[in-house]
């Protein structure tokens, strides 16, 4: 899977829209994460309009690149019905990552800005999107084409690694 060593933070976009079908695979991506106990907490907020985008971007103190953006995607999570509620936000964090890995591997740039667990920001961009009590906001999603291109860093770090060998 080329697209986890391709992929990188991209805040400079191109002004040329993402084409619907391929916001739907970056949500068909999202939404085959795995998730605990199955309870898929998931609800994305796909937002296109400037003006809103522009009010996201002041939820956040590390979203101030999201207007150059021509995509904005919120991921959101359910807090009722969910059968592994303090699991939730493990599982948006696994969805925003299939979404990332998806933007790379189709040619787009895509930037996680985190919003949860930071109770002001949750409620700055819960406020924006006039999200349903029971409906958080989990993250910022700046997506669009790159306006800039850059190598992955190589993170691998050798002295990380922990071998238990097999015991005799």
């Amino acid at each position: 899977m080329d697209a986890i060593f391709k992929r990188i933070s991209v805040r400079k976009y191109e002004s040329r829209p993402v084409e619907p079908e391929k916001v739907e695979r970056l949500l068909r991506a999202a939404m085959a994460a795995p998730s605990a106990r199955n309870q898929q907490p998931w609800e994305f907020y796909v937002v296109t309009d400037r003006e809103t985008i522009r009010e996201l971007a002041g939820c956040s103190p590390y979203a101030s690149f999201l207007p150059e953006a021509p995509l904005a995607i919120v991921p959101c999570y359910r807090k009722e019905g969910l059968t592994a509620p303090s699991y939730a936000e493990i599982d948006m964090s696994i969805a925003t990552e299939n979404l990332l890995l998806e933007a790379a591997d189709l040619g787009l740039g895509a930037c996680w800005m985190g919003i949860a667990p930071v109770r002001e920001r949750m409620d700055a961009v819960n406020a924006v999107l006039g999200n349903p009590d029971g409906l958080e906001a989990f993250a910022l999603v700046s997506c669009g084409y790159p306006a800039e291109e850059r190598p992955q860093q190589d993170r691998y770090e050798e002295s990380r690694i922990h071998w238990i060998p097999e015991k005799k």
